[in-house]
């Protein structure tokens, strides 16, 4: 009951949020107590630094909010992060810096709110293994997924509910992966919420807080960027007129390191878990129009983007360097929207790989509603770091499935048209250090699952 009258007060009263650069958002705001009493959405854990890390929260109103926390063997000292006030011009969110951490170690947590601790405990936190020049990287595993659709009746179009299947989140949270990485289509703005960026927060502050989601965001690191439907529209692009207040809601509800670069806006980022470099783009802010010309500087991602991703992947030291965007890459028969629209900026990247000799890259994509895993042949090029080129599409988690196209790049048996997840392992050590691949049901059923060994990425052998 409570959660309905907030949602009423939510649509009350205006607020303008603004700011340098930012274009202003009318909103409904909450007309809510002097102070809240309880959380609306998280705690939820972002993935931490060796010294640091970050919980975000979202409050039903202002309040003070805090987080304390200690190691959880009780030898370190009981530590409080600063006191972060909730307001409207964020959303009643709050990114909470943990600091003073020490690698390998985990750390209980517990939220203040108000001063007030919270009756049940805050997530649990594990700061990675310091291992560089000490010892070979640790196994590790990454999930990853990506079209979330959650029914709503009232916006949702006439006919079948599009979602479902939402028990897929606790065999996730099961897997106490490492990080999750959402692929896009992280919530589906209606008709009726991309006409005006109050409708936009409102699908936000809904999605957000729905209840199989939350024990999932409060047991595994996260990380997110979009695609066009929490994004904007279907199918849209750098035209659409809200984009900045896109943005800024995608940066309030995700706890990424990094938004883009000073000057360059967008969701894109990297982050790094041991041995794997992740570089996550944004394939939407900088986008022509699907329907323009495949003519000469038609783009998906853009120079200054693409520019960016190409000096950090000659910068990686990482064996396994995964370039992740919404849509597919690889896949010469998409039909939707995938990069095979844009052939001149597609095929110009391709041959900078090939030319810099760029070891261990794998491609990630969600939005297509299937699974799979390509192997696309590199022919034109010759010598040893002439392998294959991998791309993993995950989707959806919730969304309706889709049928497969012809795709040629498809390795046989890995077609799933069903609600799923894929996991990440990374195993092994020297070369024999390997990837494995997992598509999961949404009762974390393995469906199949694909070695992918050093020599598979460019590296000799032994």
């Amino acid at each position: 009951m409570q959660n309905l009258i907030q949602r009423r007060e939510f649509l009350r009263k205006s607020l303008v949020l603004g700011g340098a650069g930012i274009c202003p958002i009318p909103l409904r705001a909450m007309d809510l107590p002097a102070s809240a009493s309880s959380l609306h959405a998280g705690p939820m854990l972002g993935y931490p630094a060796y010294r640091s890390a970050s919980i975000w929260l979202q409050t039903f109103g202002p309040a003070k909010v805090q987080v304390r926390y200690q190691a959880l063997d009780g030898k370190g000292p009981i530590r409080h992060s600063e006191t972060v006030q909730t307001d409207a011009g964020n959303f009643y969110t709050a990114s909470i810096v943990l600091d003073e951490l020490q690698p390998d170690t985990r750390y209980q947590t517990q939220i203040l709110l108000n001063d007030q601790g919270l009756p049940s405990s805050g997530p649990l936190l594990r700061t990675p293994i310091l291992w560089k020049f000490r010892s070979p990287a640790p196994d590790f595993t990454v999930l990853t997924g990506s079209c979330a659709y959650i029914n709503d009746p009232r916006y949702d179009r006439p006919g079948k509910p599009y979602g479902g299947g939402y028990e897929i989140y606790e065999p996730m949270r099961r897997e106490q992966a490492d990080l999750m990485i959402w692929l896009g289509d992280n919530l589906y703005f209606r008709e009726a919420d991309f006409a005006s960026p109050a409708g936009m927060a409102l699908r936000y502050w809904s999605d957000r807080a729905f209840a199989p989601l939350q024990r999932f965001l409060n047991s595994t690191p996260q990380i997110a960027i979009w695609d066009d439907h929490d994004y904007g529209p279907n199918d849209s692009d750098s035209s659409f007129v809200f984009k900045e207040a896109a943005l800024r809601l995608f940066q309030a509800y995700w706890p990424n390191p990094s938004f883009g670069l000073p000057g360059t806006p967008g969701v894109f980022t990297q982050q790094s878990v041991y041995d794997a470099d992740f570089f996550l783009l944004d394939d939407r802010w900088y986008r022509d129009a699907d329907a323009a010309a495949a003519s000469r500087g038609k783009v998906m991602f853009g120079k200054p983007q693409l520019d960016w991703l190409k000096n950090a992947l000659l910068s990686s030291h990482a064996r396994f360097k995964f370039i992740a965007a919404g849509g597919q890459m690889l896949n010469d028969d998409d039909a939707y929207e995938g990069w095979n629209l844009y052939p001149e900026e597609r095929q110009e990247f391709l041959d900078w790989l090939a030319d810099n000799q760029i070891r261990g890259v794998i491609f990630l994509s969600g939005d297509r509603h299937i699974s799979e895993l390509m192997r696309r042949p590199r022919p034109r090029y010759s010598g040893k770091h002439d392998y294959p080129l991998w791309e993993i599409t995950s989707s959806p988690l919730n969304s309706g499935p889709a049928k497969g196209d012809h795709n040629p790049y498809r390795v046989p048996g890995t077609l799933v048209e069903e609600r799923n997840y894929c996991s990440l392992t990374f195993q092994g050590q020297g070369m024999d250090r390997h990837l494995l691949v997992r598509c999961k049901d949404s009762q974390g059923r393995v469906l199949w699952q694909h070695r992918i060994s050093g020599q598979d990425l460019g590296y000799e052998s032994a």
